[in-house]
């Protein structure tokens, strides 16, 4: 049976945190999709380094990825009951340390190992982190916010592929595993201050802010249907699964990519010039929090969706310069799709807050099989016709997010600002007007039958 919205006094929400406390969480939060943007962009430029090191080829290489979206398959249905920022910390840190005995020993089974404990890290810190971002603040500029804070998620990923640029590919580390222990052991020193600062961070109970919002200002609260009837967040779990796919694959094959473009590119470069791709993702992100503010974010993802299937196809169809350049347009407009995908899917579902950011972030697990397909293509045809494999995710995600569009449209009409949802109101069918007038009529009835009851015990008297 469906449950009512509880209107009780929320433990803690975001509207009681002082502008201090909110300012230190809200950075705080923030600080967390740096960490695994770092992480991330670290391990797209390792496929191509570890095929030096270990004389693999592509599809052997995307085991990383295999191994790190794979824990998110695996492990955010676990983080989405707990959604603990110092557990998700923790594993990230830990899997961090081992980078160093399996750089020490040269074991890529222990990498790909080691890869797979941060990967679960992140799938708690992720489902945590999107969760609070998105209820720190109105509903309304949810998107907005979540952009914001991954914008700094497209930094860490830049710095990343810099980074290796300069120590991964050059000299004698070309062949070596020396610097990629010394950059993992700084990544867990990071986590474990992270870990340590959240001590002292007061956070919002998810669960109860997303409810608050949830209740009408006037009029009966609200029924909540059954999880599995959160349509929204179900097919917004396919479209996750598909664009996280797709993104994953374009990254991981980046570098092998231009280098391949016959341009002159050398490997060094390409990882530079890769870094530049990660910068026009980022300067996307903080692009699109200001398109955000005005514009309904259903309607930009359908925008930013339909303009990736076409990048997606020039990228394998050009060649030369054209197609570097249709890559650089590509990651433009990926940017906004995570965040967008997320708080559209997870809008509005109150208690089921938790359980469906967890569905939501399980998505990110796509990405730990579009890069095997897209490396088994890339090794039997060629690297660039095998960016033809993530142009089907950008597909699934348009459908969806038009879909999204088209159900916005028939309830409330064509929507091209960003608004508050309590403003559109879905107009009641006949028959829920029907059952709405007879219920007044009976209030109306009662109320009169009680008024002439007191009218004769006044006669009486």
């Amino acid at each position: 049976m469906p449950e009512a919205v509880s209107n009780a006094a929320p433990p803690l929400t975001g509207s009681q945190l002082s502008r201090a406390q909110w300012a230190f969480a809200f950075a705080l939060v923030t600080s967390l999709f740096f960490t695994w943007g770092f992480a991330y962009g670290l391990l797209d430029v390792l496929n191509a380094h570890f095929q030096n090191v270990f004389g693999i080829d592509k599809t052997q290489s995307t085991l990383l990825q295999l191994a790190y979206f794979g824990a998110y398959l695996v492990f955010s249905p676990v983080a989405g009951i707990f959604a603990g920022i110092h557990l998700g910390l923790s594993l990230y840190s830990l899997g961090a340390v081992f980078f160093w005995p399996s750089a020490r020993f040269a074991k890529y089974g222990g990498f790909v190992g080691c890869t797979f404990v941060i990967g679960c890290g992140l799938a708690t810190l992720e489902v945590a982190a999107n969760s609070y971002i998105a209820v720190l603040g109105t509903p309304q500029y949810a998107s907005s916010r979540l952009n914001f804070s991954q914008g700094f998620q497209g930094v860490a990923s830049f710095s990343g592929p810099l980074i290796a640029s300069r120590w991964f590919f050059l000299g004698a580390n070309e062949n070596s595993l020396g610097t990629v222990q010394w950059v993992y052991l700084a990544v867990a020193g990071l986590g474990l201050v992270l870990n340590i600062l959240f001590y002292f961070c007061h956070l919002p109970e998810i669960e109860e802010e997303a409810a608050l919002y949830q209740i009408p200002v006037d009029g009966p609260q609200p029924e909540i249907e059954p999880f599995w009837k959160q349509y929204r967040c179900i097919f917004g779990f396919v479209a996750q699964t598909a664009y996280v796919g797709a993104q994953v694959g374009v990254a991981s094959l980046a570098v092998n990519f231009m280098s391949e473009q016959g341009i002159g590119i050398s490997e060094s470069r390409a990882s530079q010039l890769f870094s530049f791709c990660q910068m026009t993702f980022t300067a996307g992100r903080f692009i699109g929090v200001l398109i955000l503010k005005f514009v309904d974010p259903a309607l930009l993802l359908s925008i930013y969706s339909l303009a990736c299937c076409a990048f997606s196809l020039a990228v394998a169809l050009a060649t030369g310069e054209a197609g570097v350049g249709c890559l650089f347009g590509l990651f433009f407009f990926e940017s906004i799709c995570y965040p967008c995908i997320f708080t559209l899917a997870t809008k509005n579902l109150g208690v089921y807050t938790k359980q469906g950011s967890g569905l939501i972030v399980m998505g990110v697990g796509g990405g730990a099989w579009y890069p095997p397909a897209q490396g088994h293509v890339a090794d039997t045809i060629s690297t660039r016709r095998s960016y033809l494999v993530p142009f089907s995710g950008y597909v699934a995600m348009a459908i969806y997010a038009i879909g999204l569009v088209i159900n916005q449209t028939v309830k409330g009409g064509f929507r091209l600002r960003n608004q508050e949802e309590d403003y559109i109101r879905e107009k009641p069918s006949a028959e829920e007007e029907r059952m709405t007038v007879e219920s007044d009529r009976r209030s109306d009835e009662k109320e009169k039958q009680e008024l002439e009851g007191s009218v004769e015990e006044v006669k009486s008297d």
